[in-house]
């Protein structure tokens, strides 16, 4: 398993490139933000680890910029921040693990693994639900030539209920496929996207692509 670790900090870039080698890593590092996206865009990792706080770039820009390109490779923020707030940004970007330090070396070893099972899904061309359309290499959606914007993770919810047009999931399955396995906050959060949703995808239009079926969850599905 290759990993590319992006630390500015010599000292803790040492003790991750000789303690994942030790673990069994291929570790290749780079110094700054900068260098960490033109080695995570021209090379071929099964995980990246990434500090936020760097010169040249931070990590927030360094996964913007990867998600961007459509670069899907799993990453996960490393880094002495651990408000909510900071998690929040990190997920709200993309990133698919979050772990602060000081940390074990136990715990990091695992959530690598637990990130390199997870298969990168397929991006198709564009998934289509009547007349709402989202591009997941592109990133974009629109509906009827329109283009809507939406967050990171509104995007992520909605990717997923389109790939599953039709079908009701529930709060707990759309977490579980949508939100870090670490998360463990209130399964509502699910709620108040699907609500976010529905003030950008549905109700400029007067569509109601995205349900709720009460009892069971929620569901994309044609007018």
């Amino acid at each position: 398993m290759k990993v590319l670790v992006i630390e500015d900090d010599a000292a803790l870039r040492a003790t991750l490139e000789k303690g994942l080698t030790a673990l069994g890593w291929n570790v290749e590092s780079a110094v700054n933000g900068e260098d960490g996206l033109w080695a995570a865009t021209e090379g071929s990792f099964d995980v990246v680890v990434c500090d936020i706080r760097m010169p040249v770039m931070n990590g927030y820009d360094v996964l913007k910029n990867l998600r961007e390109r459509s670069n899907w490779t799993p990453l996960l923020m490393l880094t002495a921040k651990d408000g909510e707030y900071d998690q929040a940004d990190a997920f709200e970007l993309g990133a698919d693990d979050y772990l602060t330090k000081p940390f074990s070396f136990v715990v990091l070893n695992a959530r690598l693994h637990a990130l390199t099972r997870r298969a990168v899904a397929p991006r198709p061309a564009a998934l289509e639900v009547g007349t709402l359309v989202l591009d997941p290499a592109k990133h974009v959606v629109h509906r009827s030539g329109e283009s809507i914007e939406l967050t990171s993770r509104e995007f992520a919810v909605l990717e997923y209920l389109m790939r599953h047009a039709e079908n009701v999931y529930s709060k707990l399955d759309i977490l579980n496929n949508v939100w870090d396995s670490a998360y463990d906050g209130d399964p509502n959060i699910v709620e108040v996207y699907a609500g976010h949703l529905r003030k950008k995808i549905d109700a400029p239009f007067g569509t109601s692509t995205l349900k709720t079926v009460r009892g069971r969850g929620y569901m994309v599905s044609a007018d």
